[in-house]
């Protein structure tokens, strides 16, 4: 990772709690796996790869919700990632 020096304060900022889960956006996920199309790459992942992503781990957030974290944190995206996933 060139451009973004991993630690536990940049993690930590990037995960949010929807629904009492501990979750990452696709957003934030992107920028750590470095995906060269952004979020296309990560969704594109869950969508061809259900079995990997069950909604245990992966989910789409209601629009409501959507809202509730833009007026949080003025970003969001529609597919969330659930902490316990990536660890």
């Amino acid at each position: 990772m060139n451009s973004l020096i991993v630690n536990d304060k940049n993690i930590t900022n990037m995960i949010y709690e929807i629904r009492g889960k501990q979750v990452m956006l696709d957003s934030d996920l992107a920028v750590l796996y470095e995906c060269k199309n952004g979020t296309k790459e990560i969704n594109q992942a869950v969508r061809n790869n259900p079995k990997k992503f069950p909604e245990r781990f992966s989910f789409f957030i209601t629009l409501e919700e959507q809202n509730d974290l833009r007026s949080k944190f003025l970003t969001s995206s529609l597919i969330l990632m659930v902490e316990e996933d990536i660890r």
